[in-house]
């Protein structure tokens, strides 16, 4: 196959984005870490799906959905909301934009057959789970009703992830990610170097200044005073983008602090790519957050968009690092079918809820032309067979960069 440039364009895209360097080459470092794992890869190039992504008949007359932009096996998982209950949904949403339901859908699949060989998954295996996400999608698309994945009406698989998290309390968090002065009963963020980093005074009074404007706005600001700060490490993606973890007094100091998740908001990848006219969103954060809130039965806790003259950030609740289901992560799935099969059609629930419950909003499709474009069975063979296509691409396309000579 004819060398299609991946290295220049994976170095294209990361600098145009402002990034911190040592991150950057931390995120390269982690796109070809494993040997024999391209599913990291395919997570952290997101714009190279898009870029690949041909506008056929089957894509580009698909109705409008609002979709998350980078949906794929990894991109669900647990989280408290406001009021304390814990939900199971899609959880990224920072590429999210109006586009054709396809588009979300072959993503997922993709990243599926993907995981063959990450996760010791036979072909045929692949493929049924993918058809049991198809199957559960559509059916729930024709039943034209949106519902929840909570403690209480979640199915097993995911029951047990819930269950989980829910034990998992906002004290150990603490624990986690911060130090206690016993004399001084006062808490700071621990710098560990894997998780977070110092910040330069001149970012710290950036982070105190849109904390301020923010926490006018709230009811109670005192709960919203900044304590300490730090540049938060994480995600594959987004790895280098600004991003902070915020200590802030919360109920009171010090066992009722609170950590939230500071991070920059870019455009969405997809954006060269989109030829649907797009509302007029205030910045790219509140397009995220818009979005999100719209799509999610319960967003998570703490969610705002903040914004100065220059950037955009979106604001949310730090959540426990310490549970294994914070996000869905698959295993050696040939040994559990069963219980595989279930979650697919666990995940084609969530979506087509997803779908439906942001259906007619600026621009979106309404009910029943999704209920209309799911009976069709045309279009579920052609994006079943662009994923399974195109997952030998990613894997092309991952050797190819596992070869070139470290990115800058």
């Amino acid at each position: 196959m004819a060398n299609r440039n991946i290295r220049d364009r994976i170095q294209r895209f990361n600098l145009s984005q402002p990034r911190d360097p040592d991150l950057l080459k931390a995120k390269y470092a982690a796109m070809r870490a494993d040997k024999e794992n391209p599913f990291v890869f395919f997570r952290a190039t997101c714009h190279l799906f898009y870029e690949d992504l041909p506008i056929q008949a089957w894509f580009k007359k698909a109705p409008l959905v609002w979709i998350c932009g980078d949906l794929h096996v990894e991109n669900f998982g647990n989280y408290k909301a406001d009021n304390r209950h814990v939900y199971f949904d899609v959880n990224d949403f920072d590429e999210a934009v109006l586009a054709p339901c396809t588009w979300e859908i072959a993503r997922l699949l993709t990243s599926l057959f993907v995981a063959t060989e990450t996760f010791a998954i036979g072909q045929q295996v692949a493929e049924n789970l993918c058809q049991q996400f198809l199957i559960a999608y559509t059916k729930t698309i024709s039943e034209g009703k949106t519902y929840w994945m909570g403690e209480d009406t979640a199915p097993k698989v995911i029951e047990d992830l819930l269950s989980r998290k829910t034990q998992v309390k906002r004290r150990e968090l603490l624990e986690e990610r911060t130090d206690l002065d016993r004399d001084k009963q006062m808490r700071s963020l621990k710098i560990d170097f894997k998780k977070a980093q110092p910040i330069s005074k001149q970012q710290r009074q950036k982070v105190e200044s849109f904390l301020e404007v923010f926490a006018a706005q709230q009811p109670n600001p005192q709960f919203f005073k900044l304590l300490d700060a730090a540049q938060r490490i994480a995600g594959k993606g987004s790895l280098g983008i600004e991003r902070y973890v915020l200590l802030v007094e919360g109920k009171g100091s010090p066992d009722d602090n609170y950590l939230l998740d500071l991070k920059k908001s870019l455009p969405s990848s997809l954006a060269p790519y989109i030829i649907w006219e797009q509302p007029k969103w205030k910045s790219e954060a509140d397009r995220i957050v818009s979005i999100q809130k719209r799509s999610q039965a319960m967003p998570i806790a703490f969610l705002h968009s903040v914004a100065t003259e220059k950037d955009s950030f979106v604001l949310r609740e730090l959540q426990s690092t310490l549970s294994p289901t914070d996000h869905l992560k698959i295993g050696k799935w040939d040994n559990k079918l069963p219980h595989s099969e279930e979650l697919m059609r666990a995940l084609g629930r969530v979506v087509a809820w997803s779908h439906l419950r942001s259906s007619g909003r600026q621009g979106s499709a309404i009910a029943d032309q999704l209920i209309d474009f799911a009976s069709k069975a045309k279009w579920k063979n052609e994006v079943m067979e662009y994923a399974k296509k195109y997952s030998q691409q990613v894997h092309q396309d991952w050797k190819e960069f596992c070869k070139v000579e470290a990115l800058q």
